[in-house]
């Protein structure tokens, strides 16, 4: 039996990863090699169009890629340039940006989101929170205690909320202990990853109300 890997053909179905199988067979989801003739018509049909469709995904998906990154460059230059008409330039690509055409019709927001993780400081805050519950325990909110164990649960990896830990610096509280474990939440902070997205808006003229032009597939 010889084996060939060519490019597809109606017996040979492309897939992701190429690899030798022998003419008259498709491989299935395990591995095995099934004989043409076992497969049925509509089995074969729901391949050949999954296979297309996500073909056409991939490829649209690379083009995506390439015009977000052009459309973020496009913006540091514009940013750049307009910070230079001030004999100034403007140092990392942090911070929101909203730019707006002339005639006000369409409008690009780029986003930075970042990724807030802590460090082992975070556990000398909790270990002086629980020191502040314990010397109010006769007086203190059973409200608080509830917020505060709240606060530093964890999820399925192992991590904290990041909003939930700061939602406790909100809370006014006059205790020294207690600004004790605010600052070291604050310095356990830091940023393990930014990301930028990138959303474009088009005026409707009848209401003037900006609507976003979507770009993800299920959105359309």
């Amino acid at each position: 039996m010889t084996t060939t890997t060519s490019s597809p053909t109606p017996e040979t179905p492309e897939t992701a990863l190429t690899q030798a199988i022998p003419k008259g067979y498709w491989q299935d989801a395990n591995g095995a090699l099934i004989p043409l003739a076992k497969i049925k018509d509509i089995d074969k049909a729901r391949h050949r169009a999954v296979t297309l469709m996500v073909d056409q995904a991939l490829k649209m998906s690379t083009t995506l890629a390439q015009f977000k990154a052009a459309a973020l460059a496009e913006i540091e230059a514009f940013v750049q340039l307009s910070a230079a008409e001030y004999d100034t330039k403007l140092g990392g690509k942090k911070g929101n940006i909203t730019l707006v055409s002339f005639d006000g019709r369409f409008k690009v927001l780029r986003a930075m989101q970042e990724t807030i993780v802590f460090d082992e400081r975070l556990q000398v805050a909790k270990s002086l929170i629980d020191e502040c519950v314990h010397l109010w325990a006769k007086g203190a909110s059973k409200n608080i205690q509830a917020l505060i164990n709240h606060a530093f649960q964890v999820d399925k990896e192992g991590k904290v909320s990041t909003a939930r830990v700061l939602s406790l610096r909100q809370l006014d509280i006059q205790d020294d202990k207690w600004s004790q474990a605010m600052e070291a939440i604050a310095d356990s902070m830091k940023t393990a990853s930014s990301k930028a997205y990138l959303r474009f808006y088009q005026r409707v003229e009848a209401t003037g109300e900006y609507v976003a032009i979507p770009l993800d597939v299920s959105a359309t």
